[in-house]
């Protein structure tokens, strides 16, 4: 059996408490963000990843993988200046979120670290960044999200689309859990607290997702 983790991986608070075993796997439960994390010791390793994230079909062309990512698109455009300059941020082999925003006269760049490793992707600063159905795949998001928050200029937002935790009765049999690559699961407490320590408003236009703004300066 591994030691437990030290701290969380969203908040790094102090020493998470045992959640729950589903079978081998062990989670994790944050106490300070509410968040709910595989054990780390158990992460999937990036082939496996890999190979799971080729069986998605998210076709960019797809009216209802659209209509899904609308949840996000239409609150964020609502939001956003014209012609602003974002980043699809684990955007996957099907970039469809970025079509959508283009569509709409914003320059979206790609990134993501299977599909679109572009580098140079994560040397300037965005007006937006996106990230739908990514965030539960961070191994390290409290990093991740401090990278996020170097790349957001002053008075940019950050959107987010992941399915929140609601139910601890339920989460054994919870389809999102059962994705091997998920490894994180957030509530609404969970992303309050992550917009709070990088100094960003939070709110929630939609199940499901949270927008949050980081304040010009």
């Amino acid at each position: 059996m591994s030691a437990p983790p030290e701290t969380c991986p969203v908040c790094r608070a102090p020493a998470p408490e045992p959640f729950i075993d589903v079978g081998p796997q062990r989670y994790w439960k944050c106490e300070t963000c509410e968040a709910c994390f595989l054990d780390p010791a158990q992460h999937p390793a990036p082939e496996a990843e890999h190979a799971h994230y080729l069986t998605h079909e998210n076709d960019p062309a797809d009216p209802r993988y659209r209509a899904f990512l609308s949840k996000l698109a239409t609150p964020l455009l609502a939001r956003l200046a014209p012609a602003s300059s974002g980043l699809d941020y684990g955007c996957g082999p099907g970039p469809a979120l970025a079509a959508i925003l283009r569509e709409a006269g914003h320059d979206v760049t790609l990134y993501d670290p299977f599909f679109f490793p572009d580098e140079n992707a994560l040397t300037r600063t965005y007006d937006f960044i996106a990230c739908t159905e990514t965030i539960e795949h961070f191994h390290r998001p409290a990093d991740a999200f401090d990278r996020i928050d170097a790349l957001l200029r002053p008075g940019g937002w950050f959107g987010v689309m992941t399915s929140f935790q609601t139910d601890d009765a339920r989460f054994a049999d919870w389809h999102y859990r059962k994705d091997p690559t998920h490894v994180v699961f957030y509530r609404e407490e969970t992303l309050r607290a992550v917009a709070h320590a990088r100094g960003w408003a939070c709110e929630f236009p939609a199940p499901d997702v949270a927008l949050m703004h980081k304040h010009a300066t």
